[in-house]
Protein backbone atom coordinates (compact mmCIF):
# COMPACT_ATOMS: atom_id res chain seq x y z
CA UNK A 1 0.00 0.00 0.00
CA UNK A 2 1.39 3.74 -1.02
CA UNK A 3 2.79 5.47 1.70
CA UNK A 4 1.45 9.09 3.01
CA UNK A 5 4.68 10.16 2.11
CA UNK A 6 5.13 8.67 -1.29
CA UNK A 7 1.75 10.43 -2.57
CA UNK A 8 2.28 13.56 -4.53
CA UNK A 9 2.36 16.87 -2.99
CA UNK A 10 0.39 19.82 -4.24
CA UNK A 11 3.62 22.04 -5.73
CA UNK A 12 3.80 26.06 -5.67
CA UNK A 13 2.00 26.19 -9.54
CA UNK A 14 -0.73 24.48 -8.25
CA UNK A 15 -0.84 26.10 -4.85
CA UNK A 16 -0.88 29.36 -6.68
CA UNK A 17 -3.71 27.91 -9.01
CA UNK A 18 -5.59 27.16 -6.11
CA UNK A 19 -5.54 30.57 -4.63
CA UNK A 20 -6.30 32.50 -7.59
CA UNK A 21 -9.20 30.27 -8.18
CA UNK A 22 -10.57 31.05 -4.44
CA UNK A 23 -9.69 34.69 -5.02
CA UNK A 24 -11.66 34.38 -8.55
CA UNK A 25 -14.74 32.85 -6.56
CA UNK A 26 -14.65 35.76 -3.46
CA UNK A 27 -14.41 38.21 -6.67
CA UNK A 28 -17.34 36.80 -8.15
CA UNK A 29 -19.24 36.38 -5.03
CA UNK A 30 -18.71 40.09 -4.25
CA UNK A 31 -19.57 41.37 -7.29
CA UNK A 32 -22.69 39.70 -7.65
CA UNK A 33 -24.03 40.16 -3.70
CA UNK A 34 -23.51 43.73 -5.03
CA UNK A 35 -25.76 43.44 -8.08
CA UNK A 36 -28.18 42.05 -6.16
CA UNK A 37 -28.52 44.13 -3.74
CA UNK A 38 -27.52 47.63 -5.27
CA UNK A 39 -31.24 48.99 -4.78
CA UNK A 40 -31.13 48.38 -1.39
CA UNK A 41 -27.50 49.93 -0.82
CA UNK A 42 -28.32 53.30 -2.66
CA UNK A 43 -29.29 55.22 0.50
CA UNK A 44 -28.34 59.16 0.18
CA UNK A 45 -27.26 59.73 3.81
CA UNK A 46 -24.21 61.29 2.16
CA UNK A 47 -23.94 63.87 -0.69
CA UNK A 48 -23.16 62.57 -4.00
CA UNK A 49 -19.72 63.15 -5.81
CA UNK A 50 -21.95 65.09 -8.21
CA UNK A 51 -23.19 66.98 -5.77
CA UNK A 52 -19.65 67.99 -4.77
CA UNK A 53 -19.11 68.96 -8.10
CA UNK A 54 -22.15 70.75 -8.70
CA UNK A 55 -21.47 72.76 -5.86
CA UNK A 56 -18.18 73.96 -7.25
CA UNK A 57 -16.64 76.79 -5.65
CA UNK A 58 -18.83 77.17 -2.66
CA UNK A 59 -16.38 76.52 0.34
CA UNK A 60 -18.23 73.09 1.54
CA UNK A 61 -17.57 71.76 -1.76
CA UNK A 62 -14.12 72.90 -1.73
CA UNK A 63 -13.48 71.82 1.53
CA UNK A 64 -14.91 68.01 0.49
CA UNK A 65 -12.38 68.25 -2.88
CA UNK A 66 -9.01 69.23 -1.19
CA UNK A 67 -9.94 66.33 1.59
CA UNK A 68 -11.07 64.00 -1.21
CA UNK A 69 -7.49 64.66 -2.98
CA UNK A 70 -5.92 62.46 -0.11
CA UNK A 71 -7.32 58.85 -0.94
CA UNK A 72 -7.86 60.04 -4.89
CA UNK A 73 -4.64 57.98 -5.23
CA UNK A 74 -6.47 54.72 -4.62
CA UNK A 75 -9.19 56.21 -6.79
CA UNK A 76 -11.36 56.20 -3.56
CA UNK A 77 -11.91 60.49 -3.80
CA UNK A 78 -13.55 60.34 -0.69
CA UNK A 79 -13.19 62.39 2.26
CA UNK A 80 -14.37 59.77 4.78
CA UNK A 81 -11.43 57.46 3.18
CA UNK A 82 -8.91 60.41 3.47
CA UNK A 83 -9.46 60.88 6.95
CA UNK A 84 -9.61 57.10 8.00
CA UNK A 85 -6.03 57.16 5.80
CA UNK A 86 -4.79 59.90 7.84
CA UNK A 87 -6.24 58.41 11.58
CA UNK A 88 -4.81 54.94 10.11
CA UNK A 89 -1.68 56.08 9.78
CA UNK A 90 -1.24 58.01 13.26
CA UNK A 91 -1.96 54.29 14.58
CA UNK A 92 0.26 52.73 12.40
CA UNK A 93 2.82 55.25 13.89
CA UNK A 94 1.92 54.95 17.51
CA UNK A 95 2.00 51.58 17.43
CA UNK A 96 5.56 51.37 15.87
CA UNK A 97 7.08 54.17 18.87
CA UNK A 98 4.66 52.64 21.69
CA UNK A 99 2.91 48.92 20.84
CA UNK A 100 5.23 47.53 18.49
CA UNK A 101 3.81 44.31 18.87
CA UNK A 102 0.94 45.63 17.20
CA UNK A 103 2.74 47.62 14.44
CA UNK A 104 2.05 45.22 11.67
CA UNK A 105 4.49 46.46 8.73
CA UNK A 106 6.59 49.31 9.79
CA UNK A 107 5.34 52.55 8.37
CA UNK A 108 7.21 54.51 6.08
CA UNK A 109 9.89 51.59 6.19
CA UNK A 110 10.76 51.68 9.96
CA UNK A 111 12.26 55.23 9.19
CA UNK A 112 10.32 57.21 11.75
CA UNK A 113 9.76 59.51 9.33
CA UNK A 114 6.18 59.57 9.41
CA UNK A 115 4.98 63.13 11.32
CA UNK A 116 7.57 64.95 8.72
CA UNK A 117 6.06 62.74 5.79
CA UNK A 118 2.65 63.85 6.50
CA UNK A 119 3.38 67.08 6.60
CA UNK A 120 5.52 67.37 4.59
CA UNK A 121 2.93 66.02 1.87
CA UNK A 122 -0.44 67.71 3.47
CA UNK A 123 1.33 70.83 3.31
CA UNK A 124 2.31 70.14 -0.33
CA UNK A 125 -1.55 69.27 -1.29
CA UNK A 126 -2.48 72.58 0.39
CA UNK A 127 -0.53 74.68 -1.94
CA UNK A 128 -1.50 72.52 -5.03
CA UNK A 129 -4.77 73.08 -4.27
CA UNK A 130 -4.04 77.14 -3.60
CA UNK A 131 -2.10 77.55 -6.53
CA UNK A 132 -3.74 75.04 -8.94
CA UNK A 133 -7.43 75.32 -8.03
CA UNK A 134 -8.34 77.56 -10.47
CA UNK A 135 -8.21 74.95 -13.03
CA UNK A 136 -10.76 73.10 -11.58
CA UNK A 137 -14.70 73.92 -12.42
CA UNK A 138 -18.17 71.71 -12.10
CA UNK A 139 -17.72 69.75 -15.37
CA UNK A 140 -13.77 69.10 -15.24
CA UNK A 141 -11.46 66.58 -13.03
CA UNK A 142 -7.80 67.98 -12.23
CA UNK A 143 -4.99 66.08 -10.56
CA UNK A 144 -4.47 69.06 -7.85
CA UNK A 145 -3.58 65.41 -5.38
CA UNK A 146 -0.65 64.57 -7.16
CA UNK A 147 1.74 66.60 -4.93
CA UNK A 148 0.35 64.47 -1.81
CA UNK A 149 1.93 61.33 -3.20
CA UNK A 150 4.76 62.12 -4.40
CA UNK A 151 7.77 64.54 -4.53
CA UNK A 152 7.38 65.88 -0.70
CA UNK A 153 6.88 61.81 0.69
CA UNK A 154 9.89 61.17 -1.18
CA UNK A 155 12.13 63.78 -0.31
CA UNK A 156 11.11 63.24 3.37
CA UNK A 157 12.24 59.57 3.02
CA UNK A 158 15.54 60.74 0.78
CA UNK A 159 16.94 63.64 2.82
CA UNK A 160 15.43 63.49 6.37
CA UNK A 161 13.12 65.13 8.50
CA UNK A 162 13.37 68.82 9.44
CA UNK A 163 11.60 71.73 8.14
CA UNK A 164 13.97 72.61 5.19
CA UNK A 165 13.40 69.53 3.59
CA UNK A 166 9.65 69.42 5.12
CA UNK A 167 8.43 73.44 3.58
CA UNK A 168 11.23 72.73 0.59
CA UNK A 169 9.52 69.36 -0.66
CA UNK A 170 6.03 70.34 -0.14
CA UNK A 171 6.92 74.28 -2.62
CA UNK A 172 8.53 71.91 -5.03
CA UNK A 173 5.95 69.19 -5.11
CA UNK A 174 3.14 72.06 -5.29
CA UNK A 175 5.13 74.06 -8.03
CA UNK A 176 6.64 71.32 -10.43
CA UNK A 177 4.92 68.03 -9.65
CA UNK A 178 1.12 69.26 -9.94
CA UNK A 179 1.36 71.45 -12.95
CA UNK A 180 3.57 68.72 -15.13
CA UNK A 181 0.23 66.58 -14.29
CA UNK A 182 -1.81 69.54 -15.44
CA UNK A 183 0.01 69.45 -18.34
CA UNK A 184 -0.02 66.04 -19.58
CA UNK A 185 -3.60 65.12 -18.15
CA UNK A 186 -5.03 67.91 -20.21
CA UNK A 187 -2.56 68.37 -23.27
CA UNK A 188 -2.02 64.80 -24.04
CA UNK A 189 -3.85 62.59 -21.94
CA UNK A 190 -7.21 64.12 -23.20
CA UNK A 191 -6.46 65.22 -26.76
CA UNK A 192 -5.67 60.98 -27.48
CA UNK A 193 -7.97 59.52 -25.26
CA UNK A 194 -5.69 58.47 -22.74
CA UNK A 195 -6.63 57.05 -19.45
CA UNK A 196 -5.53 60.08 -17.11
CA UNK A 197 -3.91 58.02 -14.65
CA UNK A 198 -1.15 57.53 -17.47
CA UNK A 199 -1.21 61.81 -17.42
CA UNK A 200 -1.06 61.74 -13.30
CA UNK A 201 1.86 59.36 -12.86
CA UNK A 202 3.99 60.73 -15.90
CA UNK A 203 3.53 64.44 -14.32
CA UNK A 204 4.86 62.92 -11.09
CA UNK A 205 7.67 61.45 -12.30
CA UNK A 206 8.79 64.24 -14.71
CA UNK A 207 8.40 66.83 -11.70
CA UNK A 208 10.21 64.78 -9.43
CA UNK A 209 13.08 64.59 -11.79
CA UNK A 210 13.12 68.09 -12.08
CA UNK A 211 13.18 68.72 -8.28
CA UNK A 212 16.00 66.11 -7.55
CA UNK A 213 18.00 67.54 -10.53
CA UNK A 214 17.53 71.13 -8.67
CA UNK A 215 18.57 69.50 -5.06
CA UNK A 216 21.87 67.99 -6.38
CA UNK A 217 23.04 71.24 -8.07
CA UNK A 218 21.19 73.56 -5.34
CA UNK A 219 22.15 71.39 -1.76
CA UNK A 220 21.23 74.03 0.50
CA UNK A 221 17.24 72.90 -0.45
CA UNK A 222 17.99 69.91 1.71
CA UNK A 223 21.10 69.49 3.66
CA UNK A 224 20.26 70.79 7.30
CA UNK A 225 22.51 70.20 10.21
CA UNK A 226 19.89 69.38 12.53
CA UNK A 227 17.64 67.69 9.80
CA UNK A 228 16.84 63.69 11.45
CA UNK A 229 18.54 61.73 8.63
CA UNK A 230 16.48 58.85 7.28
CA UNK A 231 18.33 55.09 7.47
CA UNK A 232 20.88 54.11 5.16
CA UNK A 233 18.54 51.36 4.44
CA UNK A 234 14.90 50.05 5.88
CA UNK A 235 14.60 48.57 9.11
CA UNK A 236 14.55 45.25 9.48
CA UNK A 237 12.32 43.36 10.97
CA UNK A 238 11.74 41.85 14.54
CA UNK A 239 12.32 38.26 13.17
CA UNK A 240 12.62 37.12 9.58
CA UNK A 241 8.44 36.55 8.40
CA UNK A 242 7.60 33.15 7.28
CA UNK A 243 6.01 34.66 3.90
CA UNK A 244 2.66 31.83 4.53
CA UNK A 245 -0.50 32.91 4.71
CA UNK A 246 -0.67 35.37 7.51
CA UNK A 247 1.67 37.23 5.89
CA UNK A 248 0.46 37.03 2.06
CA UNK A 249 -2.57 38.86 4.15
CA UNK A 250 -1.06 41.14 6.01
CA UNK A 251 1.01 42.46 3.05
CA UNK A 252 -2.20 42.59 0.39
CA UNK A 253 -3.86 44.66 3.38
CA UNK A 254 -0.54 46.96 3.73
CA UNK A 255 -0.48 47.28 -0.47
CA UNK A 256 -3.57 49.51 0.13
CA UNK A 257 -1.77 52.21 1.68
CA UNK A 258 1.70 51.83 0.16
CA UNK A 259 1.28 54.65 -2.52
CA UNK A 260 1.51 57.22 -0.06
CA UNK A 261 4.54 55.44 1.40
CA UNK A 262 3.05 54.47 4.24
CA UNK A 263 3.03 50.43 3.28
CA UNK A 264 1.11 49.93 6.75
CA UNK A 265 -2.06 47.74 8.04
CA UNK A 266 -3.58 50.06 10.21
CA UNK A 267 -3.11 52.74 7.52
CA UNK A 268 -5.19 50.83 4.90
CA UNK A 269 -7.20 49.47 7.16
CA UNK A 270 -8.18 53.05 8.04
CA UNK A 271 -8.61 54.27 4.58
CA UNK A 272 -10.99 51.07 3.80
CA UNK A 273 -13.09 50.87 6.57
CA UNK A 274 -14.04 55.17 5.79
CA UNK A 275 -13.88 54.25 2.11
CA UNK A 276 -16.75 51.45 2.95
CA UNK A 277 -18.49 53.51 5.32
CA UNK A 278 -19.08 56.46 2.50
CA UNK A 279 -20.33 53.68 0.29
CA UNK A 280 -22.84 52.55 2.98
CA UNK A 281 -23.95 56.02 3.18
CA UNK A 282 -24.27 56.58 -0.61
CA UNK A 283 -22.81 54.22 -3.18
CA UNK A 284 -22.90 57.27 -5.58
CA UNK A 285 -20.51 59.43 -3.09
CA UNK A 286 -17.26 57.74 -3.48
CA UNK A 287 -15.09 56.30 -6.58
CA UNK A 288 -16.27 59.71 -8.18
CA UNK A 289 -19.85 58.52 -8.05
CA UNK A 290 -19.29 55.27 -10.22
CA UNK A 291 -20.92 52.96 -7.99
CA UNK A 292 -18.61 50.67 -8.69
CA UNK A 293 -16.34 50.74 -5.26
CA UNK A 294 -17.02 47.47 -4.24
CA UNK A 295 -15.50 46.14 -7.68
CA UNK A 296 -12.74 48.00 -7.54
CA UNK A 297 -11.47 47.09 -4.34
CA UNK A 298 -12.38 43.41 -4.73
CA UNK A 299 -9.90 43.73 -7.43
CA UNK A 300 -7.50 45.86 -6.12
CA UNK A 301 -7.15 43.28 -3.39
CA UNK A 302 -7.27 40.18 -6.17
CA UNK A 303 -4.04 42.17 -8.15
CA UNK A 304 -2.53 42.57 -5.00
CA UNK A 305 -2.75 38.89 -4.13
CA UNK A 306 -2.17 37.86 -6.81
CA UNK A 307 1.40 39.83 -7.13
CA UNK A 308 2.43 39.32 -3.56
CA UNK A 309 2.11 35.13 -4.13
CA UNK A 310 4.07 35.32 -7.70
CA UNK A 311 6.39 37.70 -6.06
CA UNK A 312 7.06 36.32 -2.99
CA UNK A 313 10.54 34.94 -3.76
CA UNK A 314 11.85 38.98 -4.71
CA UNK A 315 9.79 39.70 -1.02
CA UNK A 316 11.58 37.26 0.43
CA UNK A 317 14.94 38.29 -1.29
CA UNK A 318 14.92 42.07 -1.16
CA UNK A 319 12.53 42.70 2.01
CA UNK A 320 10.46 44.41 -0.39
CA UNK A 321 8.70 44.56 -3.80
CA UNK A 322 6.55 47.21 -5.96
CA UNK A 323 3.49 44.77 -6.05
CA UNK A 324 1.30 48.01 -5.19
CA UNK A 325 1.81 49.27 -8.55
CA UNK A 326 -0.73 47.97 -10.14
CA UNK A 327 -3.60 48.32 -7.42
CA UNK A 328 -3.31 52.64 -8.09
CA UNK A 329 -3.32 52.30 -11.64
CA UNK A 330 -4.17 49.54 -14.11
CA UNK A 331 -6.97 47.83 -12.20
CA UNK A 332 -8.75 51.03 -10.83
CA UNK A 333 -8.95 52.62 -14.12
CA UNK A 334 -9.85 49.89 -15.73
CA UNK A 335 -12.91 49.06 -13.37
CA UNK A 336 -13.58 52.87 -14.18
CA UNK A 337 -13.64 52.24 -17.96
CA UNK A 338 -15.02 49.03 -18.79
CA UNK A 339 -17.19 48.20 -15.70
CA UNK A 340 -17.12 45.64 -13.15
CA UNK A 341 -17.73 42.57 -14.61
CA UNK A 342 -15.94 39.73 -13.35
CA UNK A 343 -13.76 39.32 -16.38
CA UNK A 344 -12.46 42.72 -16.34
CA UNK A 345 -11.39 43.07 -12.61
CA UNK A 346 -9.96 39.19 -13.03
CA UNK A 347 -7.75 39.84 -16.16
CA UNK A 348 -6.88 43.33 -15.34
CA UNK A 349 -5.48 41.88 -11.77
CA UNK A 350 -3.43 39.21 -13.09
CA UNK A 351 -2.13 40.61 -15.83
CA UNK A 352 -1.28 43.87 -13.46
CA UNK A 353 0.26 41.83 -11.24
CA UNK A 354 2.18 39.81 -13.78
CA UNK A 355 3.55 43.14 -15.67
CA UNK A 356 4.27 45.69 -13.33
CA UNK A 357 6.06 44.91 -10.36
CA UNK A 358 8.61 43.49 -12.35
CA UNK A 359 8.93 46.45 -14.40
CA UNK A 360 8.85 49.11 -11.62
CA UNK A 361 11.50 47.27 -10.04
CA UNK A 362 13.85 47.39 -13.24
CA UNK A 363 13.40 50.95 -13.52
CA UNK A 364 13.84 51.87 -10.18
CA UNK A 365 17.23 50.12 -10.34
CA UNK A 366 18.73 52.71 -13.10
CA UNK A 367 17.26 56.04 -11.26
CA UNK A 368 20.53 57.91 -10.51
CA UNK A 369 21.05 57.38 -6.73
CA UNK A 370 19.92 61.72 -5.96
CA UNK A 371 16.74 60.55 -7.39
CA UNK A 372 13.97 58.61 -5.09
CA UNK A 373 13.40 55.03 -6.71
CA UNK A 374 9.69 56.23 -6.32
CA UNK A 375 10.20 57.16 -9.63
CA UNK A 376 10.43 53.96 -11.69
CA UNK A 377 7.11 52.68 -9.84
CA UNK A 378 5.30 55.53 -11.35
CA UNK A 379 6.78 55.04 -14.53
CA UNK A 380 6.11 51.34 -14.70
CA UNK A 381 2.21 52.83 -13.59
CA UNK A 382 1.77 55.07 -16.81
CA UNK A 383 3.63 51.82 -18.91
CA UNK A 384 1.44 49.16 -18.31
CA UNK A 385 -1.75 50.84 -18.08
CA UNK A 386 -0.35 51.72 -21.74
CA UNK A 387 -0.37 48.20 -22.39
CA UNK A 388 -3.22 46.46 -20.38
CA UNK A 389 -5.89 49.11 -21.08
CA UNK A 390 -6.72 47.88 -24.49
CA UNK A 391 -6.14 44.27 -24.06
CA UNK A 392 -9.06 44.71 -21.77
CA UNK A 393 -10.56 47.05 -24.37
CA UNK A 394 -10.52 44.22 -26.55
CA UNK A 395 -11.52 41.88 -24.46
CA UNK A 396 -14.67 43.61 -23.58
CA UNK A 397 -15.29 44.39 -27.14
CA UNK A 398 -15.44 40.85 -28.16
Amino acid sequence: MESLSERPTCGPAARLLILIMVATAIVGAVTTWVAVNYATLHTDYWPAYNDMMASMPSPLAWLRWVLGDISEVAFYKHELASLGLLLGGALGYWTSRYAQRWKGFSICYGTGLWPWLVTSSLLGLLLSNALWGWTLTANTWQPTFAAFVSLPAAMVLLFGGGWKVTLNGAILGALLVTPSCLLIVNYVCLPLGLPVVIGNVLGMALGSVIAFGLCRALPALVSSSNAQKPPTAPASPDKTPDYGAIWIARRVLADFSEAPFYGNEWASLGMLSGVVLAFTLNPLSPAYGSGLLLHMVAAQALTSLVGVIVWREEWRKRGWYPTYVTLVSVVPATVLTYGGGPGVMIVSAVLGALIAPPLACAIARRVPGYMHPYIGNVLSMAISTLLIMPVIGVLVAA
